[in-house]
């Protein structure tokens, strides 16, 4: 079909190109990436459903505001080195945006033939092109302006990070970002499994940035290793971006969260992720808990909660539950994520909350005392409230139990940076506008702003940041076409 010549009506008549994805069998067993990705066949049939709009609203329900009309158009017209080009100039990290954003929620949701038909899937095609730009092509590297003698200290790897140094250094001014861990990527390295992100691809669009003059020193924490006043005052930097996450993990605060099988999911999944244990001993020097045959609960319904629990599966669980005191419907997790779960043989235990972990004479995890609930009139998060059930207690054998109910600050920024303001929650308050903290020339983005948010807004943050300290770096007013 002609992209040049198709009518509105032949495009409405072309449905949504579904992602190939592993048989949900064979995956389970694997942690090789479940989605297949999309043909040329089929990224350019996706992306003639697409009518170009005059005012293409999804662009504005992008965090980053891609240019989605004229990237599709690209993949339309075969141009798909173009397309993956056309998406960089607002995105660094396509390949990872494509795999973990909630596009549903965001450009998707935005997108004009959604409101009677299926939306363009947006998110499919900034993976598909961002894939075959790393598989065909050589990655063309943006220009470099003339170095402005200013130096800017980003901490954190992350998606904050990696996108405001980004910025930073295609404006000529010298970056150096810290990272605490032994490998860059912060949350996408150690939060994301393979299965849904492969680590090379997020390798991959880091090495971009080293490319293009951004420094990456790991192994600092800072607040331990270096202060920010140290950064400022002797390492001479005019300007710190903090990007350091949400990583502190919350617990329920019932009895037995001290018994032994019981995980928090950040070092579950970090254990997994960055320090591969599932290949323990023969890859890895990192053990995880044997799951092979056992009963394991994971306590949550977001995305880091399906992360955990199909983990779990794939490390041998014969029961893999997720135990949640909602219903499916107030679920924060993706539809997406939720449906693989159901399909790798995930086990949902819904409206059930957790009283009491019980364990043996030797402190090992036993099972877990649950109650039911009933849900109630809205709370203020506007999902309505659980209610127990009374009378409804029962046990729930298992062997290890992962807690993925939130996460809280970093706290060694407040504790070592005092004058930085902070708020009841220990998130760095700023300027929405700017992303300016208290403290002169330090600016913040991301989970240690917003509390565990999604990669492209942590993005976005840091490319407000950016256009902020290039503008007080220069003494200038931003031209905010140039970014």
């Amino acid at each position: 079909m002609d992209a040049k010549h198709i009518t509105n009506k032949e495009r409405l008549a072309i449905p949504r190109q579904p992602m190939p994805a592993q048989d949900p069998k064979v995956r389970s067993t694997n942690f090789r990436e479940v989605n297949l990705g999309y043909t040329p066949e089929l990224a350019q049939q996706e992306a003639l459903r697409c009518i170009q709009c005059k005012d293409p609203v999804c662009i504005q329900g992008c965090p980053v505001n891609i240019k989605i009309d004229e990237f599709i158009q690209l993949v339309a017209d075969g141009d798909f080195l173009g397309a993956a080009r056309k998406v960089k100039e607002d995105n660094v990290l396509p390949a990872v945006c494509g795999r973990v954003c909630p596009q549903e929620d965001q450009c998707e949701k935005a997108c004009v033939i959604g409101k009677k038909h299926a939306p363009v899937a947006i998110g499919n095609l900034e993976r598909f092109v961002a894939d075959w730009e790393r598989e065909h092509g050589e990655p063309d590297l943006p220009a470099i302006k003339a170095p402005t003698g200013k130096k800017v200290a980003v901490i954190g790897s992350g998606p904050a990070g990696l996108s405001c140094a980004n910025d930073l250094i295609r404006q000529g001014h010298r970056v150096v970002v810290f990272e605490a861990l032994h490998e860059l990527g912060g949350v996408l390295m150690y939060g994301v499994p393979e299965f849904r992100l492969p680590k090379e691809i997020v390798k991959t669009e880091i090495e971009g940035l080293k490319k293009m003059g951004v420094e990456f020193q790991t192994d600092v924490v800072v607040g331990r290793s270096v202060t920010i006043d140290e950064l400022i005052e002797e390492e001479g930097f005019d300007a710190v971006f903090i990007g350091v996450g949400a990583g502190l993990p919350w617990f329920m605060g019932i009895p037995g969260e001290n018994l032994v099988g019981v995980l928090a999911a950040n070092e579950f999944l970090t254990r997994v992720n960055l320090m591969k244990a599932y290949d323990f001993p023969a890859g890895s020097d990192t053990p995880v808990f044997d799951c092979r045959g056992k009963n394991v609960a994971v306590f949550g319904g977001g995305n880091t909660a399906m992360d955990a629990v199909r983990t779990a599966k794939r490390l041998g669980a014969e029961h893999a539950y997720i135990v949640y005191r909602r219903s499916e419907a107030e679920m924060p997790a993706r539809v997406e994520e939720i449906h693989h779960a159901k399909e790798e043989g995930i086990e949902f235990l819904l409206l059930m909350n957790p009283l009491e972990f019980l364990g043996n004479d030797r402190h090992w995890l036993t099972g877990v005392k649950c109650i039911k609930m009933e849900l109630g009139e809205p709370d203020d998060s506007g999902r309505r409230r659980p209610v127990p059930v009374e009378g409804s207690e029962f046990v729930l054998p298992l062997d290890m139990a992962v807690i993925s109910i939130g996460n809280g600050s970093n706290p060694l920024i407040k504790q070592t940076t005092p004058d930085i303001e902070v708020s009841k929650r220990d998130t760095i308050i700023v300027d929405i506008n700017t992303m300016a903290t208290s403290k002169e020339n330090v600016y913040a983005g991301g989970d240690i702003v917003t509390g565990g948010a999604t990669v492209i807004l942590a993005m976005g943050a840091g490319r407000t940041a950016a256009k902020a300290i290039h503008d007080k770096l220069m003494g200038t007013e931003v031209n905010h076409n140039e970014w």
